[in-house]
């Protein structure tokens, strides 16, 4: 007969220990119902779609062994202090996040997907504990913990840095290749221009999705079919490598193809996306085979008596998961947008001059595909542009509207030229001060934001400003997840006013601008919303 297995049936858990489970699992399921429309949407994260398949799995796996269990002391016991305070600050934090950015923005699914992992694992100290032995202490679980946060949103700031970064070098490795194969190439940014055409390194090509799905791909084979921990680390090292180099091929490949005029946008594009993500997964299953196959197997359970339970690190975790849960359900009730409806919305096309002397003026008409990203229908932009003696002038106006309670502060605060345009070809240059004194049209306005980028050599100056109920803003940096969470405490739960942003653009500066007599037209009708 075999040895008894030394874990606690559920059946046998204290009643403590049962309520953490139950807990535990609402808001598991809490947060799935959270992530899935990240999961669905966004094709970076499609892989989550598996997690909570992935995450029972290997909870069974690490109740197959090995059995190590955690002694009861004071390493165990501050551990669990300090995970479960983690996780509750955390989950305050996405809380603030979520009244000021809404519950549908990456930095709240992120945020709230690390509170979640900070307190399983928590519970995985508990319930691994010498006294408890319900889930044992072993790769297996700690991983199915860790993979939840390679199925969370990126922060924008974080994967804006990311993206821009790996699309960069993708382009300039593609550029290299191109060169050794004799082929003509010029780089501006992530655009490559070939002798026919012109090639694109977009965030999807950027790698960020084959690099997350394949570093949760490794995590997951090195968990469930390598036992050895040196065959587990090199599975983990080369996922990301491998990941990298897959993209490298195929954002080549689609190049070559361009450049013989095949066209790459649709099928192709897709296919070989796909292709790279099915390719490296089954290159790391079967490393992950190769290195097992000649391991020796772990030995079986061992019997062993079961210390009497300590009630107190149960119910200090059945206490904080039950204040958890009491907060995520207070702030949900309190982020709910209020919408007036009868708010009246101001005609943006009116705003923007229709004509101006000298100007050819060019209405744009494709802003709708931006109102899911924007969460606004009430978009309106013009281009104002002429020859001159030095050249072509171009002026861009910008306006969006969002009715009260329509959309966050910080929501509209994290869609401003700092997060949006670096990574399309545009490289953000350094101004001497970020927010200045403007005047047009015979008076002084606002404090306005101040931006300058660049496109090869065209230059682009730019000025924005955010209004709130009537009144201009301080802007945050979109970037930064502690200025928003700033911006979330003053202004999180006062979700009644309508606000406006106004965005500038050109590659003249603001002296040669303020004598435009159509600028001094667009402030005159500004005026009455605040601006």
């Amino acid at each position: 007969m075999s040895p008894p297995r030394p874990l606690t049936p559920i059946s046998g858990l204290p009643f403590a220990a049962r309520l953490s489970v139950f807990l535990l699992g609402g808001l598991t399921v809490a947060l799935c119902l959270l992530l899935w429309p990240h999961w669905r949407h966004n094709a970076d994260l499609s892989h989550g779609l598996f997690m909570p398949v992935v995450f029972l799995l290997l909870l069974r796996e690490s109740r197959a062994g090995p059995f190590r269990f955690l002694p009861a002391g004071r390493p165990a016991a501050g551990a669990l202090g300090a995970l479960l305070l983690a996780g509750l600050l955390a989950l305050v934090a996405s809380g603030l996040y979520a009244v000021s950015l809404g519950w549908s923005h990456d930095l709240v699914g992120f945020t709230l997907t690390g509170a979640l992992v900070l307190l399983l694992a928590g519970a995985l100290v508990v319930f691994s504990s010498d006294a408890i032995r319900f889930v044992p202490f072993n790769w297996s679980a700690v991983v199915a913990i860790g993979l939840w946060l390679l199925c969370a949103p990126i922060p924008p700031g974080t994967y804006t840095r990311l993206t821009l970064g790996l699309q960069l070098v993708v382009t300039e490795n593609v550029l290299r290749a191109l060169h050794l194969l004799g082929i003509a190439a010029v780089r501006h940014g992530n655009i490559l221009d070939l002798a026919s055409t012109s090639v694109g390194v977009e965030e999807a090509c950027s790698g960020v999705r084959s690099l997350v799905s394949c570093i949760f791909a490794g995590l997951f084979f090195s968990a469930s079919l390598v036992r050895r921990p040196w065959s587990r680390a090199l599975l983990i090292g080369l996922s990301a490598p491998l990941a990298l180099g897959m993209n490298f091929l195929r954002s080549l490949t689609l190049t070559l193809l361009a450049n013989s005029g095949v066209a790459i946008a649709g099928r192709w594009h897709d296919l070989t996306g796909f292709a790279v993500l099915g390719v490296t997964a089954a290159l790391l299953a079967g490393l992950a085979l190769l290195l097992e196959r000649n391991s020796s197997p772990d030995p079986g359970p061992t019997a062993a008596a079961v210390p009497a339970a300590r009630p107190g690190p149960s119910y200090l975790l059945a206490g904080v998961l039950t204040v958890s849960v009491a907060l995520g359900v207070f702030f949900f009730a309190h982020t709910r947008p209020a919408l007036r409806r009868d708010a009246p919305v101001p005609d943006l096309a009116a705003i923007l001059p229709a004509q101006a002397d000298g100007w050819q003026v060019e209405t744009t008409t494709d802003l709708y595909q931006f109102r899911d990203t924007l969460q606004t229908d009430h978009l309106a932009q013009r281009i104002y542009s002429r020859m001159t003696d030095h050249g072509p002038e171009r002026i861009i106006i910008y306006l969006a509207y969002w009715r009260p309670g329509q959309a966050s502060v910080s929501l509209v605060a994290s869609h401003t030229p700092d997060a949006c345009w670096p990574g399309s070809g545009w490289e953000s240059v350094p101004v001497p001060t970020t927010r200045v004194r403007l005047a047009a049209g015979g008076r002084t306005l606002p404090e306005a934001e101040a931006r300058a980028f660049r496109s090869g050599d065209y230059p682009q100056n730019v000025w924005f400003w955010h209004l709130y109920d009537g009144r201009p803003i301080t802007q945050q940096n979109p970037n930064s997840p502690a200025e928003l969470l700033r911006l979330a405490w003053r202004y999180g739960f006062r979700r009644e006013g309508d606000q406006l942003f106004v965005r500038i653009s050109s590659n003249r500066g603001w002296d040669d601008l303020a004598r435009e007599p159509l600028l001094g037209t667009l402030f005159t009708r500004l005026q009455p919303l605040g601006l």
